[in-house]
């Protein structure tokens, strides 16, 4: 932002002469006028007592008869605004916990320091000072500085627009002038971390381990997605980035960890949209003795607390007013797709797998536009999209999905193949969370991930693969459990109504700049 200074300081920086190369070569040479006059532009330590929230509360010791605080406050921060009112100068300081107006006066600091603030520091810039707490005439709480201090002398200017930045590439690109800039984006990512501990708090009352699974895998599994591809020298082999973290925690409650749950990122060689982002964190977590409708009842809890912990009763999102109460809403998929499309699910279904033909004419009755390579279960995807979505707008579970597209989750009804006991979280017709009752018979686990590999054959390059150590791993004998995967990026999305990824990942995948 441009700096409110008068102009009889030529001293300052002139954000107009030479553009931006011209005010860091100012500020570079400001930083070696200081040196040269032995004061250091950034030294190692500051006396920070409290932070900037603390001088409202201090000030609230103030009445008529007491003008100044008896008590001294020393405080620190980015030095966000400078108004030169000749032997006095008016300043504000923002540090974490907000921002306070600061007061420095010639006569009280003497020349040196009141010199020192006056030509020497500039907006963006590091101060500390000390001080009482008195109220100015308009009423705002102010330090009286008595000392000052340099702490780090910044050399690229602040965004001109104070109260946000207008170009959302500058916001994804250079985040900290976002974070600088706009409150609202630092509010975003403060209730993201709250976000996430009242996940861990939760689960971890529940008797639930949280543990650590690799990153870099010899083959991806656990998801129906694309991998990212890399090589690792030292053992001249090819490996990718997980896709998912379910198969190894499901190992470890083979080994008899029976709560288990991992944080993390997972990453998905995939398109980038409002809603993507190829890199992501979620949460999986795994019950032994559970299912889902055990998994059901901690996802509630785990949106509710974390609803609480962020302040939020209702949002909205994509447009959609939510509100967030107990129970949630179930729906079944077979009852609704019958109900929208007119046809019984079996239609489409065969075995552990699609019927194509009847995918093919049933998007043909409902005008779902399909091409003669597109994967059944792509087609499947886009007929829900198209007669289900709309009924998923409140926070609602909808039951009982496909063999076809759930490889890994048991069976509704044994007497029934084409069913599995899983359940999909949607709010807005978005995805919130996934769970199943877990697969534990091996011998079915390797005929329904051969049946993935024929879908592979049809050109459905995101089905699971055959993972022999997994399955293997299940012949040792795996208990019942329930499982659940939450999209922490979409939750965090969810409750603070923001509708692009983008705003709530730190660091957002982009494109190079010379690549635009």
């Amino acid at each position: 932002m441009a700096e409110p200074v008068a102009a009889s300081a030529p001293a300052r920086p002139d954000p107009n002469d030479g553009g931006l190369d011209g005010i860091i070569a100012l500020k570079k040479a400001k930083v070696a006028e200081l040196r040269s006059r032995g004061v250091d532009p950034y030294p190692s330590r500051v006396p920070r007592r409290e932070d900037c929230a603390k001088v409202a509360t201090l000030g609230g010791s103030l009445n008529e008869q007491t003008t100044h605080t008896a008590e001294k406050i020393a405080i620190a921060g980015r030095l966000i605004e400078h108004r030169d009112m000749g032997k006095s100068i008016f300043g504000r300081l923002a540090d974490a916990s907000g921002n306070a107006q600061v007061y420095f006066k010639k006569d009280v600091l003497g020349e040196a320091v009141f010199g020192l603030v006056k030509r020497d520091a500039h907006v963006g810039d590091y101060l500390h000072v000390t001080g009482s707490v008195f109220r100015t005439k308009t009423g705002e709480l102010t330090v009286a500085v008595e000392t000052a201090a340099l702490l780090a002398k910044a050399l690229r200017p602040l965004p001109e627009k104070w109260h946000g930045l207008s170009d959302v590439d500058t916001r994804y690109r250079q985040r900290h002038l976002d974070l600088i800039s706009t409150p609202e984006s630092r509010d975003v990512f403060i209730k993201r971390a709250k976000i996430i501990s009242t996940i861990r708090r939760v689960l971890d009352a529940r008797g639930y381990v949280e543990v650590e699974t690799p990153v870099l895998l010899g083959q991806a599994g656990g998801a129906s997605a694309r991998p990212f591809s890399t090589h690792h020298n030292a053992l001249d082999q090819d490996m990718v980035l997980r896709i998912a973290t379910e198969l190894p925690l499901k190992k470890l409650v083979i080994g008899g960890l029976d709560r288990v749950y991992e944080i993390g990122r997972i990453f998905r060689n995939e398109g980038i949209d409002t809603r993507h982002n190829p890199e992501f964190t979620t949460i999986e977590l795994y019950e032994a003795y559970s299912d889902y409708e055990g998994m059901a009842e901690v996802f509630e809890t785990l949106l509710m607390e974390c609803a609480d912990a962020v302040g939020v009763k209702k949002t909205t999102w994509g447009g959609v007013d939510i509100e967030f109460q107990r129970p949630l809403r179930r729906l079944y998929l077979p009852e609704v797709w019958k109900e929208r499309t007119g046809e019984p699910i079996g239609d489409i279904l065969q075995g552990k797998g699609f019927r194509r033909e009847g995918l093919l004419k049933l998007s043909e009755k409902l005008g779902i536009a399909v091409g003669p390579k597109t994967p059944s279960a792509k087609i499947f995807d886009r007929i829900l999209e198209a007669k289900i979505e709309d009924l998923l707008q409140q926070p609602t579970f909808l039951f009982d999905h496909p063999t076809a597209i759930t490889p890994l989750a048991k069976l509704k009804d044994p007497r029934n193949e084409s069913i599995v006991e899983r359940f999909e979280c949607f709010a807005a017709g978005r995805e919130l969370a996934n769970a199943y009752t877990e697969l534990n018979d091996p011998q079915d686990q390797r005929e329904r991930l051969a049946e993935q590999l024929k879908q592979r054959g049809e050109g459905d390059q995101e089905a699971d693969l055959l993972d022999e150590d997994f399955v293997q791993a299940m012949e040792a004998g795996m208990p019942p459990m329930g499982g659940m995967g939450v999209g922490i990026d979409r939750l965090v999305m969810l409750l603070t109504g923001r509708d692009s990824i983008r705003d709530v990942i730190l660091f957002p995948t982009l494109k190079h700049e010379a690549a635009k």
